[in-house]
């Protein structure tokens, strides 16, 4: 059996759509060529966009999924009932918040919380900065992790093209996911990194015959080669749906405490080993919250995903012995 390499652009439920994936003499790969239809085995959602798949062709433009060759890194989004791809293969994530309308702090940090989970860099975009009433609101919101070394940066995606200009070396090279809730301004964004990124949806979209479903699909889009390429690779663009929240009820505890970068000089030096951060005697991330070192949202939002994840344990117990039975 003969097989292709090829990266995943666009995803909708089960139905894919990729471009054969080559290696050039300096070992950069590159992706191009008519989109491919691919059908994928049995029921289950495997791919993310990112990926990269090996293909059994039928034709030019369809193929079967074999293989879904090692990531490594894939950002998905679970509660206790489901999971979500959102991609794969990632650099880093921009997280587009708004100032108005206003923007969820809880998606922020539970974003930043996904990010350093899959050691994947983090770049703050505050969008909508010439609505000068609202700016201040969203800078303090933003503060805490300005404060811990995240990049961020006021853009207006439709009056000031100046600001998403100066962004270009931030992206060049990388392979970026846009994360965001809807009306943060995604779209402006994209488009105006993008030009041709309205038609290439259109394309994606009659390809995956989803035109009435193309904001719940994630589509990758290459940046201009004109100032998108460093050290000879092109970087790129996936557009992931907004949505309202983002569930990690998939890490543990071990990992959600790993991935609060304030939390990790403090770490093993609670009275108790196995120190929830709560009520406990000893607890020296308390003590760095009521010293105004630690954010006191930050510790409020550990807490939360500690009980999301032991709420998802729970559940998995439950179906596990239900399907026993």
């Amino acid at each position: 059996m003969s097989l292709s390499r090829a990266l995943l652009i666009a995803s909708y439920g089960r139905h894919y759509l990729a471009q054969t994936l080559r290696t050039d003499v300096s070992k950069h790969q590159s992706h191009g060529g008519p989109l491919i239809e691919v059908t994928t085995p049995g029921k289950r959602h495997l791919g993310a966009v990112g990926d990269i798949l090996q293909l059994e062709r039928s034709s030019d433009r369809q193929a079967r999924l074999v293989e879904i060759e090692p990531r490594r890194n894939l950002l998905y989004r679970s509660d206790a009932f489901k999971s979500k791809l959102i991609a794969a293969n990632v650099d880093q994530i921009l997280v587009v918040l708004a100032t108005q309308p206003a923007f969820s702090p809880d998606l922020l940090g539970r974003a930043v919380v996904a990010a350093e989970a899959n050691q994947i860099g983090l770049h703050i975009l505050l969008n909508k900065c010439d609505l000068s009433d609202s700016i201040e609101t969203a800078r303090k919101l933003i503060e805490p992790y300005a404060r811990m070394g995240y990049p961020v940066s006021e853009v207006s995606a439709k009056f000031d093209t100046a600001s998403l200009e100066r962004l270009h070396g931030a992206l060049q090279g990388k392979v970026s996911v846009l994360v965001g809730q809807s009306g943060m301004g995604k779209s402006s964004l994209l488009n105006a990194w993008v030009p041709n990124a309205a038609a290439v949806t259109q394309e994606y979209s009659v390809r995956l015959d989803t035109g009435k479903h193309t904001t719940t699909a994630c589509r990758y889009f290459n940046l201009p080669s004109e100032w998108g390429i460093a050290d000879g690779k092109l970087g790129a663009l996936i557009d992931s749906p907004g949505f309202q929240e983002f569930g990690l009820a998939h890490l543990s505890v071990s990992e959600l405490q790993h991935a609060f970068r304030e939390f990790k000089d403090y770490l093993g030096h609670c009275r108790f080993h196995n120190c929830a951060h709560e009520t406990e005697p000893g607890c020296v991330i308390r003590e760095a919250v009521a010293k105004h070192i630690i954010a006191p949202e930050r510790l409020a939002l550990f807490r939360q995903l500690r009980s999301d994840s032991q709420t998802a344990d729970i559940q998995m117990m439950g179906i596990t012995t239900a399907k026993q039975r």
